[in-house]
């Protein structure tokens, strides 16, 4: 029987070393038992529990990355409207200052047009006037004239003529004066 065992003993050398070493199957188990239940509660109450909170710090990380990329995305938006806003803004600024200068031009042309018009009104008043003092000074000259031709035609025909004639000839005299 030795022999049995023996030849067991050399075709299992697990059961040797077992043997050697002091193996308990029974033992064995309860400690299979035992790492099984520990390794169960480790799980269920420390393992999962860990992964749970990384896996949702993982969703939130990539939650984050998310944002900030919408972030990233809205904010360059956001500079381009602005770069539009900006030249859109020059645009209107320099069209409203090209408008000033051409409303400048052209009220610094109706003034000038203006002025023009006055001056030229003013020297139409001034002939006018001019005109009225000449014919006026022209009236006066006819007058002192007529007199003067009076009182020289009366001092040359006064002894000649009578009081009659020297009227109707001053009369006559004035008129030719006047016409």
């Amino acid at each position: 029987m030795n022999a049995i065992f023996f030849l067991a003993a050399a075709s299992n050398p697990a059961a040797e070393i077992g043997e050697k070493f002091g193996f308990n199957g029974q033992l064995f188990t309860m400690h299979l038992i035992g790492f099984g239940v520990v390794a169960f509660l480790l799980h269920k109450f420390a393992y999962g529990p860990i992964l749970q909170m990384l896996d949702e710090r993982k969703e939130r990380i990539a939650k984050s990355m998310s944002d900030a990329e919408k972030t990233k995305a809205e904010l360059a938006n956001a500079q381009a409207k602005t770069a539009e806003l900006v030249t859109q803004a020059g645009q209107q600024a320099q069209k409203i200052i090209e408008e000033a200068r051409a409303a400048a031009a052209k009220i610094s042309e109706v003034e000038r047009q203006k002025a023009i018009a006055d001056a030229a009104t003013i020297i139409e008043k001034a002939r006018q006037s001019n005109d009225a003092e000449l014919a006026r000074m022209k009236g006066e000259l006819r007058q002192e004239f007529s007199r003067l031709v009076v009182q020289a035609a009366s001092r040359a025909t006064g002894d000649i003529l009578s009081a009659d004639q020297k009227g109707r000839l001053a009369d006559d005299a004035v008129r030719q004066l006047a016409a």
